[in-house]
């Protein structure tokens, strides 16, 4: 009894820290916690952050229309990481650090190894040091942040959670390499009534936002409670550029902006 109370434990921890960086799957935006404020721990942000991006997968660039969407989303990051949405960050500057305008780096579509049907985070991760290693992708630097999209049908499992059934996507680290991983949105859940591409481009931008200001995660901008700045306002979106983004927490305005 007392082992398993141990692993049960131990399972709860586990899922408690997987909430910290994941888009949870769609349900109606009913307003942020008036008591939400985020707090300093004191970890490095990501201030000029570098985007580089990964479609892992055999079905990236076989058609016309996912070659489409990989351009409109590498387009989005052009775009979006020099607009209003990285602006309103700066109120999360801190010592040293002062959030601005990022850059996108690039982009690759790798066939390679790429899981049929499922992908844990720690394959991903190894998967990521190969890459870097064999300069397959750029060694990553101090802003370098990975979004890695996955084809459709193939899952993501972190911990004891899957994508589609607990998640939508998440970001996270492997030392000081930092990553968001995007599985196609093939669920109701994590369309939540959009179409691909907007609903793309709204989880992104919630795990852009979370990772420029806690990177490693539970490290950086956090709420004990209510989590990152993109878990206070889920599933509650504006355009910018003429895009679907996330709104993200403000601690000095109250509320999702």
């Amino acid at each position: 009894m007392k082992k398993r109370s141990k692993r049960v434990t131990r399972t709860r921890e586990l899922l408690s820290r997987e909430c910290i960086r994941v888009v949870p799957l769609h349900q109606p935006f009913i307003g942020a916690a008036a008591e939400a404020n985020l707090t300093y721990r004191g970890g490095s942000l990501l201030p000029n952050v570098e985007v580089f991006t990964i479609f892992w997968g055999k079905l990236w660039g076989a058609s016309s229309g996912s070659t489409d969407l990989m351009n409109n989303l590498n387009q989005f990051f052009r775009e979006i990481v020099v607009s209003p949405l990285l602006d309103q960050l700066a109120e999360y500057n801190v010592a040293g650090e002062t959030i601005g305008h990022g850059s996108f780096i690039g982009t690759k579509v790798i066939a390679a190894n790429a899981p049929a049907r499922s992908v844990t985070d720690l394959a991903i991760q190894k998967q990521l040091k190969k890459w870097i290693k064999s300069r397959t992708i750029p060694k990553n630097k101090a802003n370098t942040l990975y979004f890695i999209y996955l084809d459709p049908g193939v899952s993501s499992v972190m911990g004891g959670s899957r994508s589609c059934q607990s998640y939508c996507g998440y970001h996270n680290n492997v030392g000081s390499v930092y990553y968001a991983i995007m599985p196609y949105p093939g669920c109701s859940g994590c369309l939540g009534g959009l179409e691909v591409f907007d609903a793309l481009t709204g989880t992104s931008s919630h795990e852009l936002c979370e990772a420029i200001t806690d990177p490693v995660p539970g490290s950086g901008w956090y709420d004990d409670v209510n989590g990152e700045i993109g878990d206070i306002c889920a599933w509650s979106f504006k355009q910018i550029a003429g895009y679907t983004v996330q709104l993200e927490w403000s601690n000095q305005q109250r509320k999702c902006v």
